[in-house]
């Protein structure tokens, strides 16, 4: 973990809710989050101090060295930006330049930005570690209900596969049941557990777990796996028993209404170390 040297912090910011959730948690500790909105992903209700566009990092790096900012916090979902919204100013032309050079995957895009970033003076901070309450910290069972011991079984070859498919850079998630059901690729989670509502439509029987894990090697600062109730919601919808993450690397959504709905579902919600 490294910590940061002051108070000052830039929160870059895409979609959803975990942008409003890491910029209060890091006010709560007395941070001054300096939020920077990507133009067509953040959610207006966010009102950041500055909106961009995807190619318009310049002026974001500009404003965050006026203002003394050292430290810098990427969180949010970016969906299919627009034309328009990536056309490059010149610091960011040079920026993509050297990653698409880099480009063999999501992951190695990751480290090449990572990289550019601490070239221009910045220190990229994962969030999970200033707002560890965003994460389950500790190992278990978080829920009333508990994995049988067939759910252990299938939850060890769920946690295989999703180490498998993570380490080719494909996906970080898997529906298992007793034979790999789906994985996840360049469609995301949802639309995956989707597919697996669709397919389990007439199925009696309730089984199988989903599991979604951090990619071996995966630099954990960019975009690191997170539920929400809404993940909840479709892995009850498709019958099965259960959900495995991370500890400390898989960010929960509202953290006491996920775990509220699992036990309403009737599913189990369970973190390990692995």
């Amino acid at each position: 973990m490294k910590k940061v040297q002051n108070k000052k912090i830039a929160i870059v910011s895409g979609a959803l809710r975990l942008p409003f959730l890491v910029r209060d948690a890091l006010r709560a500790r007395g941070y001054e989050p300096f939020v920077i909105g990507l133009k067509n992903f953040y959610d207006p209700k966010l009102n950041p101090d500055l909106v961009i566009r995807l190619g318009g990092a310049g002026r974001a790096i500009h404003a965050a060295r006026r203002l003394g900012i050292k430290d810098v916090i990427f969180v949010g979902a970016i969906g299919h930006p627009n034309l328009s919204d990536l056309r490059p100013d010149l610091w960011t032309f040079f920026a993509l330049f050297k990653i698409l050079k880099n480009q063999r995957g999501y992951d190695s895009m990751a480290v090449a930005l990572n990289k550019i970033m601490t070239n221009a003076g910045f220190n990229v901070v994962a969030a999970q570690d200033l707002a560890p309450e965003l994460v389950f910290e500790h190992s278990g069972v978080m829920t009333k209900k508990h994995p049988t011991r067939a759910d252990e079984k299938t939850i060890a070859r769920a946690i295989e596969v999703s180490h498998t498919i993570g380490a080719a850079d494909i996906g970080a998630s898997v529906v298992v049941d007793k034979q790999v059901l789906a994985v996840e690729a360049a469609e995301g989670t949802a639309r995956m557990l989707n597919r697996v509502v669709e397919m389990r439509a007439n199925n009696k029987k309730r089984g199988g777990v989903f599991a979604k894990m951090t990619k071996p090697g995966q630099d954990l600062r960019i975009d690191i796996p997170a539920i929400g109730v809404d993940t909840v919601n479709a892995v009850a919808d498709a019958r099965l028993n259960g959900i495995v993450v991370n500890t400390k690397t898989c960010f929960v959504v509202d953290k006491a209404e996920v775990i509220k709905t699992a036990n309403k579902r009737g599913i189990f919600i369970m973190a390990v170390d692995e």
